[in-house]
């Protein structure tokens, strides 16, 4: 599914005024269609009739809702983990239950009280019982309100969520913020990622691909300081999951103009290898630097690349 797609969730007393104003409307528009009855008769005709109608209209709003949000126990790991962090795996499935249980009740409001009135013996007796349910249909939306508001509140935080293709190949590049990773992105794949001229940190994970024969291969700029596990924040959480659920393979960038001090970026390294995945080291930024640094690194790190070219033909295997 599209986390995008998920639609705006409004207030329990927006959809209250759409089902009884609908419900009026309705009404008002057959009456005139009606053949002359007594007052009771039009009562026992109407009243059950709006009923229906608020029934139809509240039911399939809070069903649709409902509908709109994703089968948590259906998605891929990345996302099940990725919605426990964000959004709270127990809590979104308690507010989508307690809306499955609004309108149950709903329904049978509807059934009860539709049932009243056909046994009502007086005009002032259905107004009576009309109140009632309108009262006890509000207050149901009334309790509703923090479930919506947490929905909805979860609904942006779906749309938030990166679009990777979990079942793709893939490829995440991982270093510290400012080293060149979205660079590298855009030379790699078909992104064009935002590039500043100035210290820029990505917003969140931005995705490429690179043509593999005719396959393709994913390749995920993952953002952040990866080095504070205990402290990361929402982003840089996305990004670790992503390294770990969904990476193949990771492409580490080491920046020895030091952006972040070279101690820390062997600090992050570690933790990254420690994810068990085939780990390429790519030196970037080599252009500006002098060749007695690069060769100094190498001779500890032998199999890191500072050639493109190399470094996609080793995608490529």
């Amino acid at each position: 599914m599209s986390f995008q797609d998920i639609k705006p969730i409004q207030t329990g007393q927006f959809y209250l005024d759409v089902a009884f104003k609908r419900a009026n409307k309705r009404a008002s528009e057959l009456k005139a269609k009606v053949k002359k009855r007594d007052k009771l008769s039009k009562a026992k005709y109407f009243e059950p009739l709006k009923i229906d109608i608020i029934n139809d209209i509240l039911s399939s709003a809070v069903e649709n809702i409902a509908k709109e949000f994703p089968i948590i126990d259906d998605l891929p790991e990345f996302y099940k983990e990725l919605t426990k962090i964000t959004v709270g795996t127990y809590e979104l499935k308690k507010a989508l239950s307690n809306l499955y249980w609004i309108r149950n009740k709903i329904k049978d409001f509807s059934k009860q009280y539709k049932s009243r009135i056909s046994k009502a013996g007086t005009e002032g007796e259905i107004n009576t019982i009309k109140k009632e349910f309108y009262g006890r249909i509000s207050s149901l939306f009334k309790r509703a309100k923090d479930n919506l508001l947490f929905l909805e509140n979860a609904r942006k935080t779906f749309k938030q969520f990166p679009m990777v293709k979990t079942k793709l190949p893939t490829i995440a590049i991982a270093g510290f913020p400012n080293v060149g990773k979205s660079t590298l992105l855009g030379k790699i794949s078909s992104s064009k990622p935002e590039v500043a001229a100035y210290p820029f940190t990505t917003k969140g994970i931005m995705i490429g691909y690179f043509k593999k024969d005719s396959k393709k291969i994913q390749i995920l700029d993952t953002p952040g300081t990866l080095n504070r596990l205990d402290k990361m924040n929402m982003i840089e959480k996305q990004a670790w999951l992503a390294l770990k659920l969904v990476a193949k393979k990771i492409i580490y960038i080491f920046d020895l103009t030091e952006p972040f001090p070279l101690d820390l970026q062997e600090e992050l390294y570690t933790k990254i290898k420690q994810l068990q995945k085939p780990v390429m080291i790519y030196l970037s930024k080599t252009d500006i630097l002098e060749k007695e640094k690069v060769n100094k690194f190498k001779q500890k790190y032998r199999t890191a690349i500072t050639d493109l070219e190399e470094l996609k033909k080793i995608i490529k295997r």
